[in-house]
């Protein structure tokens, strides 16, 4: 009896042990108590001016997992109360009270609630196809000839492609189609498998006719289109309505491409991570970026030794896009350079 009194005692307190918060919610130094949500605020911007670990944002709101999905909207004119009487601290929106914004020239109507990150630093990156698989550009269209049998083409110029009766049916004349030119393989750093390709935006076609041969108008272009080029109907445009949070199961990833073909970046780049969908990534995730440990020789009585020093915070990156293998995500914050081959992984 008393053996199974102590084993039910051990298995309450684990329990217990298990029921407290992992840490506590530890406030921005300067939090204010009460503040009046301006345009051009966003969530991560919010979040930053009320914690030091702004992906727990949530926890300041006391959101659940459905919340945190379908985010509870903030609004300019809103004021944030900051309730700091109970064990931990509570942001809450004052009820009935909004500031009346004063009358300046805003393009963005006055009920628009304001974004996660920074629009202007992700929207080139909503629309335009950053990643195509093996089976995607083989299902693409191609483009086998220019008008006027030119070599280059641009906007308002004709340009003729394979067949888009298996790609589309019946609908001829539809929807927007984007251009692109298949890049270089985002190859995994750990096992060298390619996860797929990165596509090169060249621009935006509307189909004119369709046949054996397929007509497009080009309607817009970054770059000459050629020969050989590809197109794919655009995709809707995602909205990124995510409030940042970490993501409940252990993620571990590597950064295995920094947007635009350079080895490194800072704030504000965008980099690929090789997990996505599959590995249990959704937009909204917030996760830290570290430093590789550098290497070291030790030299100590005419013997050498290396050692590897351990990998160290460096910041934190914000997921926007996924796709079933990769995602990309925003540098939020980083002390050094971000670089490719750097652990991203669960805060």
């Amino acid at each position: 009896m008393h053996r199974i009194i102590s084993v039910l005692l051990c298995c309450i307190s684990t329990t217990l042990v298990y029921a407290q918060p992992t840490e506590s919610l530890a406030l921005a130094d300067g939090a204010p108590e009460r503040y009046t949500v301006v345009r051009g605020d966003t969530l991560w911007g919010l979040s930053s001016k009320y914690l030091k670990d702004p992906y727990r944002w949530p926890a300041l709101w006391r959101m659940n997992a459905q919340e945190v999905k379908n985010p509870h909207w903030i609004y300019p004119g809103q004021i944030l109360v900051l309730d700091k009487s109970g064990r931990e601290p509570r942001l809450t929106i004052a009820t009935g009270k909004t500031e009346k914004l004063s009358p300046r020239e805003y393009i963005e109507p006055a009920n628009k609630a304001i974004p996660a990150i920074p629009p202007q630093d992700i929207e080139p990156f909503l629309s335009q196809p950053l990643v195509v698989d093996k089976a995607s550009m083989e299902g693409a269209l191609r483009v086998i000839g220019l008008q006027d049998n030119r070599v280059i083409a641009g906007a308002g110029d004709t340009i003729y492609t394979t067949s888009a009766a298996a790609a589309t049916g019946s609908a001829a004349t539809g929807p927007t189609w984007q251009v692109f030119r298949a890049g270089k393989p985002l190859n995994d750093p750990e096992t060298k498998e390619t996860l797929g390709f990165e596509a090169l935006y060249i621009g935006t076609a509307r189909m004119t006719t369709q046949g054996e041969v397929t007509s497009f108008r080009l309607l817009t272009t970054k770059e000459e289109v050629l020969a050989g080029d590809l197109l794919l109907p655009a995709p809707r445009m995602d909205v990124v309505s995510y409030t940042p949070h970490a993501p409940e199961q252990v993620i571990k990833a590597r950064v295995l491409s920094i947007y635009g073909g350079v080895y490194y970046g800072g704030p504000q780049a965008v980099v690929v991570l090789n997990r996505g969908k599959k590995d249990g990534i959704e937009a909204g995730h917030v996760l830290v970026i570290d430093k590789a440990g550098v290497t070291l020789d030790d030299r100590y009585q005419g013997e050498k030794k290396t050692y590897t020093l351990p990998d160290a915070r460096n910041g934190l990156v914000f997921v926007f896009r996924v796709f079933d293998r990769v995602a990309y995500a925003l540098v939020m914050s980083a002390q050094q350079p971000v670089v490719v081959g750097d652990a991203a992984h669960t805060p």
